[in-house]
């Protein structure tokens, strides 16, 4: 399944998709959901602990001006990359 993530993990109940994100999963984290990528943010380690791929859309990061803080654990990606991960995965979940 593919989760994209739109929402700061600061105002949205983050455990509770944790809870549903597996290894066979992937999570892309667009508009404020780039905040969830931050270095040292307290959230991106458990996230990086479900063993999914975690993306992030290069044009958020870029709009919010956070591309030098990204960590380097997470994949960036275009549109492009979107549009794969949406056929890669039948399946998506909008958190």
């Amino acid at each position: 399944m593919l989760y994209t993530v739109s929402r700061s993990p600061y105002h949205d109940d983050f455990n509770a998709m944790l809870g549903f994100v597996s290894e066979t999963d992937d999570v892309l984290l667009i508009q404020n959901g780039v905040l969830l990528g931050i270095n040292n943010n307290r959230y991106l380690a458990e996230l990086l602990s479900t063993g999914a791929g975690i993306y992030v859309l290069r044009e958020d990061l870029d709009a919010r001006g956070l591309i030098e803080q990204i960590s380097d654990r997470i994949i960036v990606i275009d549109y492009n990359g979107f549009v794969s991960l949406t056929v890669k995965h039948q399946q998506n979940f909008a958190w």
